[in-house]
């Protein structure tokens, strides 16, 4: 699997930020969740022997008409009024699959937060700073790349807040 096409690995790169590339083979499963999407962050927990807490998934939120980033664990659930407080917003909702890959520049299932198409504000949950590596989207479906939580902040220039809550 070739990786370095992927802007996040590009990003990386020339912030010189260490990082390792974890490849897996996805399994693409139809309609198995609540929102009738696979469930592309447990299924790569599940392939690299991590827990759902380890890897982050990277969701666009609209706040206050403005596209935003929120990353969390993939085992854990957005909570929309905690990523408003954290961003300073009114009024939060999730952005259309379309517009989430058309702000990013990547598929639903590869969405990094490094290397987007778009710079936005991002804010990444507090779990993360538990954590002696993240794994997050290297930028497509079945690549995951780990690096420091404190470099993730720094690559992305996201603010750290608790956003998340149990569940999926």
């Amino acid at each position: 699997m070739r990786a370095a096409g992927t802007r996040a690995i590009a990003a990386l790169r020339l912030a010189g930020v260490a990082h390792q590339l974890h490849p897996y083979e996805t399994a693409e499963r139809h309609g198995a969740h609540r929102d009738d999407r696979p469930a592309y962050g447990l299924d790569a927990a599940s392939s690299l022997g991590l827990t759902p807490a380890q890897i982050f998934k990277t969701l666009v939120v609209v706040a206050d008409g403005v596209f935003m980033l929120a990353i969390v664990p993939v085992g854990r659930t957005l909570d929309l009024k905690r990523f408003a407080a954290a961003a300073g917003a009114h009024r939060t909702t999730m952005a259309e699959t379309r517009d989430a890959e058309r702000v990013t520049g990547y598929l639903v299932g590869g969405i990094s937060p490094i290397g987007t198409t778009r710079l936005m504000r991002t804010v990444l949950d507090a779990s993360a700073t538990d954590l002696e590596r993240v794994y997050v989207s290297a930028g497509r479906r079945g690549l995951q790349v780990s690096l420091l939580p404190a470099d993730l902040v720094a690559v992305t220039g996201a603010a750290v807040a608790t956003i998340s809550v149990e569940g999926r």
